[in-house]
């Protein structure tokens, strides 16, 4: 067939099939056997592929283009219906099966008394008390976000939810574990402490300390209340009452109480007529700043103070440090600030300026309103010595501070090993002589009282690796008497229980 015919529009020129154009935007097969010339850009005229002919299909309805191809072009016809068949199924099966992704986006969310939102639930509300997060976190819209994302049909709930019944259900179910798991606890040690929020709001902590029938030792916190009460004696006395009845631990069960040496907590111990046993870690803290207590030191331990200042307020002179770091090839580390509450602190801080001092000397040399900052020899033979003894104190500090080992029994020998390192040698300055001559005379002092001595003799005797070792000639009978009538009387119990060895560490 010829496929030049005469314009149907009648101008007597001709068209070829080849220069039609395809209707834009096309969805229905049947525009494939019609077109449009090339300058018809609005395509208002269509045109037969066929025949050329001029066919109406008012707002792009294709009922006329299939009714013209049933009449004149039989054939065409029966392969537009067969294409638009096949087009119909496919639409159908698309819509029909859809994808699990589209079918979960689209499903209705999980019922609140569902298993599936219950275990999203308690997430979060884990989350919320194992990270000490804030509960208004699931008002933030990132949090929303996140949990949408992870799962679409989970609804979260409100934050008044979690702070009124998700967060007091985990507090009452973990009770009940930590009740059960008491139940037949014999006897107790417990430590306890004050101390304030960032807001200054008050709080007493208890924790408690025992041995499980299979010899396991258990440490639980039981509670940090809020305390707004008078700090005196007889107020933190009947306060520890109350927590002790709140969970319905007798006191004597309790066979010591590991407490700092406040004047408070200690007055509160002997209203209650409590055995108390002072927190070591606070004795060696308090021993080592009564042996800093020399003009020397406190202007070298200033002098660190006034370096870190002046490098932790400026980012900039805190670059100029790690540049000089990379120079000069030493540990890229930051300084360190000295913390009053914490011991080992000032020992930490006064050894990353000696590891730094090279460092920093070329940072404040570069700086002329800062030079004056630059340690002397004096300075630095100073904090060498403050470094040197204080060293093997902090490693004594962290292994006397564990909760999930005894660690009474290790005093006495911590307290023997000490008079051989703190002994003085022939090459120690008079400084250094000072030092440790006081940090021994207080440690000696402090522990020297009768009822202190008897309780770490008989946690020393009864640590295998110790035994009577540490004990001294005059008091070896009488331990050995106590012992005697201790087995004798919890003999008659089955199974025999040892009393627990309290711990040394106060809460945090």
């Amino acid at each position: 067939m010829n496929p030049s015919v005469e314009n149907p529009g009648g101008d007597g020129e001709s068209e070829d099939v080849t220069t039609l154009v395809q209707k834009k935007g096309a969805h229905s097969t049947v525009w494939n056997f019609f077109g449009f010339k090339p300058e018809d850009d609005a395509q208002r005229v269509i045109i037969c592929k066929q025949c050329f002919c001029i066919v109406a299909a008012p707002q792009g309805n294709t009922t006329n283009l299939y009714n013209h191809l049933k009449r004149h072009h039989k054939i065409q016809y029966e392969l537009a219906m067969k294409d638009k068949g096949a087009t119909s199924q496919n639409t159908s099966r698309q819509t029909t099966q859809t994808s699990i992704t589209q079918t979960l986006y689209g499903a209705s969310p999980y019922p609140p008394s569902s298993q599936r939102h219950k275990e999203i639930t308690n997430a979060i509300t884990y989350h919320l008390a194992k990270d000490m997060a804030p509960i208004n976190i699931v008002q933030n819209e990132g949090f929303k976000a996140m949990i949408k994302t992870l799962d679409k049909r989970y609804s979260l709930p409100s934050c008044n939810y979690f702070s009124s019944v998700a967060l007091p259900g985990l507090y009452t179910q973990c009770r009940t574990t930590v009740e059960e798991e008491m139940l037949n606890m014999q006897y107790f040690a417990a430590t306890t402490d004050l101390w304030s929020s960032r807001t200054m709001e008050p709080y007493l902590s208890l924790t408690v300390h025992f041995i499980t029938n299979d010899f396991n030792m258990r440490s639980r916190c039981l509670q940090t209340t809020f305390f707004p009460a008078d700090h005196t004696g007889e107020e933190l006395a009947q306060g520890l009452k109350d927590s002790l009845n709140s969970w319905s631990l007798e006191e004597d069960k309790m066979v010591c109480i590991t407490t700092d040496s406040g004047a408070n907590i200690v007055k509160a111990a002997s209203l209650n007529k409590w055995t108390r046993l002072q927190c070591f870690g606070h004795r060696l803290h308090l021993a080592i700043d009564n042996a800093m207590k020399d003009s020397r030191i406190d202007r070298a331990v200033g002098l660190c103070k006034k370096l870190l200042a002046y490098f932790s307020h400026s980012w900039k002179r805190r670059r100029e440090l790690a540049i000089a770091q990379k120079e000069l090839n030493l540990p890229e580390h930051q300084l360190k600030t000295e913390c009053p509450t914490r011991w080992g602190s000032r020992q930490a801080m006064v050894q990353r300026v000696l590891e730094q001092q090279t460092a920093i000397g070329h940072v404040l040399s570069a700086d002329r309103k800062a030079r004056h900052l630059t340690p002397t020899w004096q300075d630095i033979e100073v904090l060498e010595v403050i470094n040197k003894t204080l060293t093997p104190l902090a490693d004594f500090t962290d292994a006397l501070s564990g909760e999930q080992y005894v660690t009474i029994s290790s005093v006495k020998p911590v307290l023997h090993l000490f008079e051989t390192m703190m002994a003085v040698q022939e090459d120690d300055t008079g400084l250094a002589r000072s030092i440790k001559s006081k940090i021994l005379h207080y440690l000696k002092e402090k522990y020297s009282d009768p009822h202190t001595q008897e309780l770490l003799d008989i946690a020393t005797v009864l640590d295998p690796r110790f035994k009577l070792n540490y004990v001294s000639e005059d008091n070896k009978v009488s331990v050995k008497d106590r012992l005697k009538n201790e087995m004798t009387s919890i003999g008659m119990q089955s199974p025999p229980q040892l009393t627990p060895a309290p711990s040394l560490r106060c809460p945090p």
